[in-house]
Order: C-alpha cells, then sequence, then structure tokens
C-alpha cells in the first residue's frame, strides 16, 4: 500500500517532466530580429496580392516589437506572417534558400 503512495506522485511528476521536455524544443524556436525579417521579406517580394502586403505589415509590428525587447511576441507576428505567405516559421532558411 505504502509503495502505491509513493509511486503514484512519482509517475505524475515523470509523467509531467517528459511532457515538457517534449513540448520545449517546439517552444523554443528562435526568432532572430533580424535574419527572421530578411527572410520573410525575400519570400513576400516573390508573392503577390494580399496576403503579401499582410505579411509585410506583420513583419514591421514584429521588428517594433524586437525593439522594445517583445521577442516572443515578435515571433508571434512572425509566425503568422509565415502563415500568409505558405510556409512555417520554422521552415524559412530552407523556404528562401530554395527559391
Amino acid at each position: 500500500m505504502t509503495n502505491r503512495i509513493i509511486a503514484l506522485p512519482l509517475a505524475i511528476f515523470a509523467a509531467v517532466t517528459f511532457v515538457g521536455a517534449a513540448a520545449a524544443p517546439a517552444t523554443a524556436a528562435t526568432v532572430s530580429c533580424t535574419a527572421t525579417p530578411a527572410q520573410i521579406r525575400t519570400l513576400a517580394a516573390t508573392k503577390t496580392g494580399e496576403d503579401a502586403a499582410k505579411a509585410v505589415k506583420l513583419v514591421a509590428t514584429g521588428e517594433k516589437l524586437c525593439a522594445s525587447d517583445a521577442k516572443f511576441e515578435a515571433g508571434k507576428k512572425f509566425a503568422a506572417a509565415a502563415k500568409l505567405l505558405g510556409t512555417e516559421l520554422a521552415a524559412l532558411p530552407t523556404a528562401t534558400a530554395g527559391q
């Protein structure tokens, strides 16, 4: 009985630790406040239409957030801009290099 009382909290702790470790790389995507905007603008230059214009506006907002040291929020804007252009933020270096 005592083994069950001790084992349950340890099992819960281990499960939370592994879930947290698995989620960390996805949320730890580094946002470069210089390279990322340039990559998105390069990709936007190859596109036409309203989505490209919206993406450029999101990049400008993201750069302002970078200037105010809000990299996490800037990353959200950059990710939204990349999504408008049909790619993911993590795929930007390969997306712009391939075009």
